[in-house]
């Protein structure tokens, strides 16, 4: 049965059963929607119609119950036709998304206070592909001798952003070397695009190791191998609640093998990260609902996307994956006003 076939009495019944079922976490029987006071039909009635739409594909008979759930096919049809989002609700919560994403928060800062919102807002997973082609330009840098061949490479970035990385050396440096080492990345390339450093690092690495004594390439070397893991993290993402897909809610899934699946990609990350970028090309909203996504890993879960932009261009997506089972018309305007705040913040 295509949706467009369905009539507008099967659909007010559909959109019925999948409000209850998002709400109360049971299949529902006939019974019970016979005593909604927006149904005026009998028992029986509602029973027939239950079975068209499930021989539809929109619902589906649960062994141990005489209720109905729906399907993936079912909650596309609510999310697209029936929801009505509850604008009001993200729009109250407006304030408080301001106030924890703060204009002078360096940009990664501001993915990871992101995700934090989403995860507390929604109760589910909140995600957010770092952003892209935001400028990382590089202030300073500072090496420190640690135990056993180690230097901790300490990087400032833009205006305020710090980040720490833990490099393995051949020979061990005193703190005296390693700041005559950290003066002279600094005295050559500070003020410039990360980018533009690790071009220059990788050139001076090439170039007649003669002319620069032993330390300064070594310093050289250091910097190129701190600043490239800083531009790799520029392709990755931050997550968060990921114990909220297991307070509460475990009876929600009947097979716990596919939310252990779930966290294993989330560690892994490359499935997400595909899906988020295939969300960052798109616009607005986008919602998958479970086989939708094309990971076996999200089958039973959904995924709910935003873009955000910085000086008008996008630069990456957030989101928030959570069990097909959730509050859609909450978490949708929920993930685009965060969306639209988190531009702003970036802009400003």
């Amino acid at each position: 049965m295509p949706k467009h076939e369905l009539s507008e009495r099967n659909l007010h019944l559909l959109n019925t059963l999948v409000e209850r079922f998002i709400r109360e976490g049971v299949p529902v029987g006939s019974k019970t929607l016979a005593l909604d006071p927006s149904i005026s039909l009998s028992a029986a009635s509602i029973r027939n119609i239950m079975s068209e739409l499930e021989e539809g594909g929109f619902l589906r008979s649960p062994h141990t119950s005489a209720g109905r759930v729906p399907t993936d096919r079912g909650y596309r049809l609510f999310v697209d036709s029936m929801v009505t989002t509850d604008v009001s609700a993200a729009g109250n919560l407006q304030e408080k998304i301001k106030d924890e994403l703060k204009t002078d928060m360096a940009p990664v800062k501001l993915a990871e206070s992101a995700s934090s919102l989403l995860s507390e807002l929604t109760q589910q997973a909140g995600l957010v592909l770092l952003p892209r082609g935001v400028a990382l330009n590089f202030r300073q840098l500072e090496f420190l001798p640690l135990s056993s061949k180690r230097v901790l490479a300490i990087i400032v970035l833009n205006e305020q952003e710090v980040q720490n990385r833990v490099l393995h050396t051949d020979k061990d440096y005193s703190e005296a070397e390693l700041q005559r080492a950290a003066a002279f990345v600094n005295e050559h390339y500070a003020g410039r695009d990360v980018r533009e450093v690790r071009e220059l690092l990788l050139a001076s690495m090439r170039d007649d190791k003669s002319i620069i004594d032993q330390l300064m390439q070594s310093a050289i070397d250091f910097a190129s191998r701190a600043l490239d893991s800083v531009e790799s993290n520029a392709s990755d993402y931050v997550i968060a609640g990921q114990a909220n897909l297991l307070e509460g809610q475990i009876g929600q899934f009947e097979d716990m093998e596919k939310l252990r699946d779930l966290f294993a990609a989330f560690q892994h990350k490359k499935d997400i990260l595909h899906l988020m970028e295939r969300c960052a090309s798109g616009h607005g909203i986008q919602v998958f609902i479970g086989e939708e996504s094309g990971y076996d890993v999200l089958d039973d879960f959904s995924v709910i996307t935003a873009p955000y932009e910085s000086a008008g261009q996008p630069v990456g997506v957030l989101g928030v994956i959570g069990p097909t089972r959730m509050a859609y018309e909450k978490v949708v305007p929920m993930v685009d006003v965060t969306a639209r705040l988190l531009s702003a913040a970036l802009k400003s």
